[in-house]
């Protein structure tokens, strides 16, 4: 396939090294333009494009910046993408960091409000996994314990689409049903980023609770925020693991545990004026 990904972070980066091991081509873009891509087109094999160019005709996009960016992007961004082409949005809705968008305060789901901005349905995929998970955890299908990766979508076919594409890369795709559907796997419920095993992923699916999610992703605050943009991802996961009832409580854990403790409260004394 040709492949355009609109946004050149970590999990863009990962996702472009990934396609084009597997011999997709694929063309890659930021807000900053082509010629900031040197580094990352070295690391990948991916062709520096702009942002248009990304969406150009090519058999898949995904997007892959901050949430609160999709409003600024080319209002004429899909016009000449094909309408059987899926588009993937990894993105994820967190106040603190966002900002606030009113839509989706009042109820929406992130990937519909998403779907509104572009005029066209999306895909939701890989917004549940961290970045270094996504590059250091994919095995062949088949393999014991491999990661399983919910996809939402309301297109049958472009699912089915990304859903292959996840299992070539390494992970377990599973169907976890309409876009609607897709705030059980966001920030705050129990399927976020915990490295989930296929088991138990349906397992979490269903114990999300839409209103509960809410709160604990709010209640994280703007020190909790900064901790986890800096705070190791594996022990992240670990700590998503513990409270989602997946691992037991071991003296490691505990040490993890208090560690981000101290640095949220390192985090809010530093904070203070």
């Amino acid at each position: 396939m040709k492949v355009g990904i609109i946004g050149a972070g970590h999990i863009g980066s990962i996702l472009a090294r990934d396609l084009q091991k597997l011999n997709h081509t694929v063309l890659i873009a930021n807000s900053r333009g082509p010629e900031t891509l040197t580094k990352v087109a070295q690391d990948t094999g991916a062709i520096p494009v702009s942002v248009s160019e990304a969406a150009d005709g090519v058999d898949l996009l995904i997007i892959t910046i901050p949430i609160q960016n999709v409003r600024l992007l080319p209002k004429d961004l899909l016009s000449r993408l094909p309408l059987k082409s899926p588009i993937i949005d990894t993105t994820n809705y967190y106040p603190p960091v966002s900002g606030h968008i009113d839509e989706i305060d009042g109820g929406m789901v992130e990937a519909e409000w998403v779907s509104q901005i572009l005029g066209r349905r999306v895909i939701k995929a890989f917004n549940n996994i961290f970045a270094d998970s996504l590059r250091l955890r994919g095995l062949p299908k088949g393999a014991r314990n491999r990661l399983a990766l919910a996809i939402s979508g309301d297109n049958l076919d472009q699912k089915r689409v990304v859903m292959a594409l996840v299992d070539a890369i390494g992970f377990e795709p599973f169907d976890a049903g309409l876009l609607s559907e897709s705030w059980r796997y966001r920030p705050g419920t129990p399927a976020y980023c915990s490295d989930l095993t296929l088991k138990e992923l349906l397992t979490l699916l269903k114990l999300a609770d839409r209103q509960k999610a809410i709160r604990k992703r709010d209640s994280a605050g703007d020190a909790l925020s900064k901790v986890i943009l800096a705070y190791p991802q594996t022990k992240l996961v670990r700590i998503l693991r513990l409270s989602a009832g997946l691992d037991t409580w071991k003296p490691s854990s505990w040490t993890t545990f208090l560690g981000l403790v101290a640095a949220i409260v390192r985090s809010k004394l530093g904070s203070k004026p």
